[in-house]
């Protein structure tokens, strides 16, 4: 290994800020199978690379954490293997984990110095190794590509690799699983009588069968998932006894705790209302809601149908403090100074 070639990769890669990184992720979605594309996108929002940069660059990121209000498992160093159990492609982590170390690693220069190009010529490496299309392996390769700047080459080597999806789930198709996420519960014979009490399953771990509660159509997220009495706080202290498996504290979209990726069924929910917009921009969960976003304030969105949803591994408070940041930045200051 040539001992320079690691910490130019570093440099190269923190050349991108979370800004770069989406244009990134966008010239990428169009190269992603439908199975892991909307996952992808919800990815790069649970783990932004502007809180990582703050925490990192902040003298006490202990009391800037505080500050943030943040709660659960912020920092990517502590889920390597773990962040991306919801992609499909996860089941093919350790061999991308291992080819993306050596492309990091590999003195020789790389045929692009554009980071989309890299990313789509390891995940075609590691797919002519697995003989799998390489569709399947491109949003996962970039999944790779931040975790190793976020976390540095030493962490992500580190990491064993492991793969968390059960192996009854790894003989799911990808079109048995887009399938399976876009079907509604059928209502039975007579389920046109049911009108608005209709009931659909929300699945928020594809990787458990029993990850899923029941919602009354026009019902709120966090309503709903208020009935599922399961102990879900032992194995995540932001979940509240008798409020089910989304952490929440306040359900009037002050707290932000409740926030979720949207993996599918985002066309079954209602519209973001201005609350809403406002308030998930506030947490900085989100720069531009859209009608129909894939990040949502589950105490906020009413359903109309299935849905699968992801639950992000923390919550708190960092939009206003991205802005400031953002504010204060040497171009903006020399702009407000003209």
């Amino acid at each position: 290994m040539n001992p320079q070639s690691e910490p130019l990769f570093d440099a190269f890669l923190n050349q991108h800020d979370e800004e770069a990184w989406f244009e990134v992720v966008s010239a990428l979605l169009p190269s992603i199978h439908p199975v892991d594309k909307t996952a992808t996108q919800i990815w790069f929002r649970f783990f932004p690379l502007s809180l990582h940069r703050a925490l990192d660059q902040a003298e006490n990121p202990g009391e800037l954490a505080k500050r943030l209000l943040l709660a659960g498992r912020y920092e990517l160093k502590d889920q390597i293997d773990s962040s991306h159990a919801f992609f499909y492609g996860h089941r093919y982590w350790p061999q991308v984990k291992k080819a993306v170390e050596g492309f990091a690693e590999d003195s020789r220069p790389p045929e692009s110095l554009e980071l989309a190009a890299q990313i789509i010529d390891v995940a075609r490496e590691v797919s002519l190794h697995l003989k799998v299309h390489e569709s399947f392996l491109i949003g996962i390769t970039a999944v790779a590509f931040m975790t190793l700047q976020q976390v540095g080459m030493d962490a992500f080597r580190a990491a064993p690799g492991a793969v968390e999806t059960r192996t009854r789930f790894l003989k799911r198709k990808p079109e048995q699983i887009l399938k399976t996420r876009s079907r509604d519960d059928s209502q039975g014979l007579f389920g046109f009588l049911r009108g608005e009490a209709k009931q659909y399953t929300v699945t928020f771990n594809e990787n458990k069968k029993d990850a899923r509660f029941k919602l009354i159509s026009t019902q709120q997220i966090t309503t709903a998932a208020a009935n599922d009495k399961r102990d879900y706080r032992s194995s995540d202290p932001r979940c509240v006894p008798e409020e089910g498996p989304i952490p929440v504290e306040c359900r009037a979209a002050t707290c932000g705790s409740c926030w979720v990726g949207i993996l599918a069924g985002a066309e079954k929910l209602s519209e973001v209302g201005p609350r809403e917009s406002k308030q998930i921009k506030e947490f900085g969960y989100i720069d531009s809601s859209g009608p129909k976003p894939l990040i949502r304030l589950a105490c906020q969105a009413h359903a109309y149908g299935a849905l699968s949803i992801v639950i992000p591994p923390w919550n708190g408070v960092f939009g206003k403090y991205l802005r400031a940041q953002k504010r204060d930045t040497p171009d903006t200051q020399e702009a407000s100074n003209r």
